[in-house]
């Protein structure tokens, strides 16, 4: 048994290759196969099983592509309801991968359909030597059941069984292997490892030290962190069967004048990808900003009108196309054109341009106290609580799409967050909602607390 684990960064998504001598399985795979295949193909082996834990919402899975193209058949739990060929599992199915053997427990509670596949190397062993638990069971945290919100209650409780009764049961020795680590929005605070025991787990997991059901309910169902809108919309891809990347729409070079053209119509966004200091010398103006040194995919699936098609703005066309990856991991596939020459290009013609003031510590300091400024924090509610500018108001920066209308427009706004990149986001937002004075304060907290000393 040999077990290789795979780590996306900014969705902070794990995947796993189980090998044996000639056949191997791919464990909740990433959209994007192709480390599988030259895997696979390095060491000899046929990709023969898929197993995916469940329907994630995170993330696009590479199910579909995968099995295409090697011809391996994909597992998925029975109450999935998953419309494409696959082997339905549930509690108590076995199955082998050469000498492996994999047992299907249900672990329902991060979504309804859950499952976990516990390994047992019989060449080595009676004993179970480790389970792949999806968004069960993390480093240090445990699967956030509150994405159904109706059912919030209800997951709960199923977790609790599946941690406590089930995941619980397995030796201390047993190795974990979640789908998430450390930057993930399926839990509140997990630890940065890929892996872990159960052992580890039962005495060191905060949340497993909390054993009164009412009490476990209450801390996964309230002071959540948010859920990004396509969180949601993953999950159906995911059982419809997603598109290979391949089959989908190609990025186009398009000179300014074609780019403008495409602009103008109703059923396109520009999405610029730089920086938020290049951002705010000069874009297009009604730009969503999505730096993509920061969480470019979380964002852009939290934020981007799935049903546009998207234009790109980038310093290279490199950095394009890595965007346009990162998009399709979350399932935004209809990026169409990519602007040639970048804002000097688009610039040159005497085409329309916006800007954003960047303000720093001392110069919001010497403003603060004017009637007419008013401090947003684009923060999440968590990092808010933690520390905060006195009198900021907290409105993260993706619910500004909706909670703009609780802004007076009289006013001077600054959006701070912790670098200056989501506040950035949130600023573009205000913008094309027609706010004319909005700020960012340069450097974030960080550079706010810097300067205080």
């Amino acid at each position: 048994m040999i077990l290789k684990h795979y780590f996306v960064e900014k969705i902070a998504h794990s995947s796993y290759m189980l090998m044996g001598e000639k056949i191997c399985a791919v464990v909740d795979p990433s959209r994007d196969i192709d480390v599988y295949l030259e895997e696979a193909k390095k060491r000899g082996l046929r990709i023969t099983h898929i197993l995916e834990t469940h329907l994630h919402a995170d993330f696009v899975s590479g199910h579909m592509e995968l099995s295409k193209k090697t011809g391996a058949k994909i597992y998925m739990p029975k109450s999935a309801e998953a419309v494409f060929t696959h082997a339905s599992v549930e509690e108590g199915d076995e199955f082998y991968i050469e000498d492996m053997k994999i047992n299907v427990i249900e672990t329902p509670g991060h979504t309804p359909e859950h499952v976990s596949y516990v390994v047992t190397d019989t060449g080595r062993g009676a004993d179970p030597i480790g389970v792949f638990v999806g968004d069960t069971l993390f480093v240090g945290d445990v699967g956030r059941p509150d994405l159904f919100p109706n059912r919030a209650d209800e997951l709960a409780r199923k977790l609790y069984d599946s941690l406590f009764n089930k995941l619980m049961s397995l030796p201390d020795f047993c190795e974990v292997y979640p789908a998430h680590g450390a930057g993930s929005l399926c839990g509140k605070s997990m630890g940065a490892k890929y892996m872990t025991t159960i052992g580890y787990e039962r005495k060191y997991n905060p949340v497993l030290q909390v054993k009164d059901i009412n009490l476990f309910i209450k801390s996964l169902t309230e002071n959540m962190p948010g859920a990004p809108d396509h969180f949601s919309r993953s999950s159906r891809i995911n059982a419809l069967g997603p598109a290979s990347i391949s089959a989908l729409p190609q990025m186009k070079i398009l000179k300014p004048e074609e780019f403008q053209k495409a602009s103008q119509s109703a059923d396109s966004i520009i999405v610029d990808v730089r920086s938020y200091h290049a951002f705010g010398g000069l874009h297009i103006p009604n730009s969503f900003n999505l730096d993509s040194t920061g969480n470019l995919p979380t964002f852009a699936g939290w934020v981007l009108p799935p049903e546009k098609d998207i234009l790109l703005v980038a310093e290279t066309l490199e950095t394009a196309k890595e965007a346009v990856l990162w998009m399709q991991r979350v399932g935004m596939d209809n990026t169409i054109g990519f602007l040639e020459g970048g804002l000097h290009s688009w610039a040159a013609l005497g085409l329309p341009v916006s800007y954003v003031k960047q303000v720093s510590p001392e110069e919001y300091e010497a403003i603060k106290n004017d009637g007419d400024v008013l401090m947003i924090d684009g923060r999440d509610k968590l990092a808010f609580d933690e520390g905060h500018i006195e009198n900021s108001i907290n409105i993260p920066s993706p619910d500004l799409r909706k909670r703009y209308m609780e802004l007076d427009r009289d006013k001077k706004i600054v959006i701070i967050c912790n670098s200056g990149v989501r506040s950035s986001l949130g600023i573009s937002i205000l913008k094309q909602k027609g706010f004319k004075e909005v700020m960012n304060l340069s450097g974030g907290m960080q550079g706010y607390q810097a300067y205080l000393g």
